[in-house]
């Protein structure tokens, strides 16, 4: 048994992390009334990662804030241009593509108790009140807006501390970081568990009626992951984007596919951040802000739901309305977690761009619900694991600028 657990831990990850998703699928598939138990585990553990990431968060921002030497450059201004380019470009290439592959829909009800924000000036509204929140009950609802908002000022007034209240910053940080990795080592139960959640709860019957929409959705996330995202990191570090790519996606992507958080996958991230050589820094801010406004899914998410809409409607759309939609969908991304439900609420927003009415719009929302299962996993995995590979590619871009050779560490 010794030998069997240390064999286990000479595993990746990710390994790791496969073979809980074998063993769920089998144990879902084949016995699942026996393995209905087993759903608590992955409960278990994004719960875990949920209750411990907005402190990790609070502590990690603002211990980094407090102990900023003046003058040390942290490459931010870089990496929030790059988030909010992505963000664009995703839907811009998701505008395009529903317009090669124009989608119809069966509308459907299901989203009627679901209150939607009524336009681009209560989403931005949501989002600067989050910004001003109670931190504590910023921290209890997970309003992750709210307290990068209250770690940077704390962290502001806290740079003119002595030295002993910096220290115990770092240390408070750390501590917080160790008991996070302890939750990372739970990572194959808990994706076991939310594996067998997901098919003995949703199964994919009701997925295959809208086979043609979830095709269009994530070939164009897909497509995002693979060719926009890699040309965008190729024009900042000038080689072969591919490598580090592909090591977001492992690394960051598959965990954030089965907990469909990037608020849990932060620590995850972090990690990452360590493992390729990058900037403290600048990387425990820049992480926090990407899984709160760095949201390139969520706007393929709208974009390709509104416009299936507009292609079930018969409603004509010239090239001006498509490029306001696809600035419209970078807007409402951003804006995506301060919203309860998150994207697939920020479709009625989009939708009232070509008139289409509220009831008709939730209807829109309530099909989101239905493919949610699937929708929902890819998106999370290209907002998180691109918040790793744009922070990666602005300091890279950086060292590249100074004439230093540009190394890209193959996270194991």
């Amino acid at each position: 048994m010794k030998q069997l657990f240390k064999k286990w831990n000479q595993l990746s990850l990710v390994m790791q992390i496969f073979i809980g998703l074998i063993i769920g699928i089998i144990l879902a598939v084949s016995v699942p009334q026996v393995a209905k138990p087993l759903v608590l585990f992955g409960s278990l553990f994004v719960g875990a990662l949920k209750a411990i990431a907005p402190i990790l968060v609070l502590f990690l921002v603002m211990s980094a804030i407090a102990q900023h030497k003046k003058g040390r450059q942290t490459n931010m201004q870089s990496i929030i241009i790059l988030y909010l380019l992505g963000t664009f470009f995703a839907g811009a290439a998701a505008v395009i593509v529903s317009f090669l592959f124009p989608v119809n829909i069966t509308l459907t009800k299901g989203a009627d108790d679901l209150a939607a924000p009524g336009g681009v000036v209560e989403v931005l509204k949501t989002l600067l009140m989050n910004v001003v929140d109670n931190p504590v009950k910023a921290i209890y609802n997970a309003n992750y807006v709210g307290i990068l908002a209250w770690a940077i000022v704390l962290g502001v007034a806290l740079k003119s501390a002595e030295d002993t209240t910096k220290t115990m910053l770092a240390n408070l940080s750390d501590a917080v970081s160790k008991m996070v990795s302890w939750v990372i080592k739970l990572a194959p139960l808990g994706i076991m568990g939310l594996v067998i959640e997901s098919i003995t709860t949703n199964g994919i019957d009701s997925l295959l009626s809208y086979g043609k929409l979830l095709a269009v959705l994530i070939g164009c996330m897909l497509f995002v992951a693979l060719v926009v995202n890699p040309i965008i990191v190729y024009l900042n570090i000038r080689q072969n984007p591919y490598p580090l790519v592909l090591t977001c996606l492992k690394e960051s992507g598959i965990t954030a596919f089965f907990t469909r958080s990037s608020a849990a996958n932060i620590p995850v991230n972090m990690k990452l951040c360590e493992k390729l050589g990058l900037d403290k820094d600048t990387y425990t801010v820049s992480i926090p802000l990407g899984a709160t406004v760095n949201m390139a899914g969520a706007a393929v998410t709208i974009s390709v739901l509104t416009l299936a809409a507009v292609h079930t409607l018969n409603i004509q759309v010239d090239i001006p309305t498509a490029i306001l939609l696809s600035v419209l969908s970078t807007v409402c991304a951003a804006g995506a977690s301060g919203v309860a439900g998150g994207s697939l609420l920020l479709i009625p927003v989009a939708c009232s761009l070509f008139g289409i009415s509220n009831d008709v719009a939730m209807q829109v929302v309530g099909v989101g619900f239905i493919i949610g299962v699937l929708q929902d996993s890819f998106e999370t995995a290209i907002n998180s694991s691109t918040d790793v590979l744009f922070t990666a590619a602005a300091e890279f871009r950086k060292r590249r600028k100074e004439g230093k050779k540009i190394t890209i560490s193959k996270a194991s």
